[in-house]
């Protein structure tokens, strides 16, 4: 799973596609990956860019090694704490991985709650950063936390995109904020438009 995340970092699902399985057969446990030169872990990273994020996933297994008998920790605000892993990534380990009510913003779910829940601010401000998490967390269904932050991420990278969304389809459209505005400003226009159009009387 941090494998995983780590690779899809700014790189497209398809490339990694035929990294991540090569990458796990050379180190099929934390042991391996920690044990391995950093040369060697940087060069089987080769084709995917960033090469830091290899340098910092090899110092997250040496660390975990070193100080937690080679088992992850379960909880998110641990595994934040590994080099290379940031809120998001720690999240999505969390409670996908252990079943740990974590929740996990990344940049489609930021999208799905700001547009759902109309949430204010200019994007990547830390007060809307900071409400979209509390929000997030909020929503969090104990015990279910993994299923609900991947329904959110695919949410976004299918229905709720960045552009046109696919509101028709949308499972929360009945209540999604930003939509019923939409409908409200197109309702308010036409009636304008409506108006501008009667003739006026003599």
């Amino acid at each position: 799973m941090l494998v995983s995340e780590v690779m899809l970092q700014q790189t497209q699902v398809s490339r990694v596609m035929g990294h991540y399985p090569r990458f796990l057969r050379r180190y099929p446990t934390v042991e391996d990956l920690a044990a391995a030169p950093l040369d060697a872990v940087r060069e089987s990273w080769a084709g995917l860019g960033y090469y830091a994020r290899a340098s910092n996933l090899h110092a997250a297994a040496c660390h975990v090694v070193a100080n937690f008998d080679g088992v992850f920790p379960a909880e998110a605000a641990v595994l934040a704490r590994l080099p290379g892993i940031g809120r998001y990534t720690a999240g999505a380990v969390a409670s996908i991985a252990f079943g740990a009510d974590a929740a996990a913003v990344d940049t489609n779910v930021a999208r799905v709650l700001g547009r759902v829940f109309r949430v204010r601010g200019r994007r990547g401000s830390s007060a809307r950063t900071t409400a979209l998490w509390r929000l997030a967390q909020c929503l969090v269904p104990p015990r279910r936390a993994g299923d609900w932050n991947q329904a959110l991420m695919d949410l976004g990278a299918t229905i709720c995109v960045a552009r046109r969304p696919r509101c028709p389809a949308c499972p929360v459209a009945s209540v999604c904020r930003s939509r019923a505005g939409v409908i409200a400003q197109r309702r308010r226009t036409q009636r304008v438009r409506s108006s501008r159009r009667k003739p006026s009387r003599a």
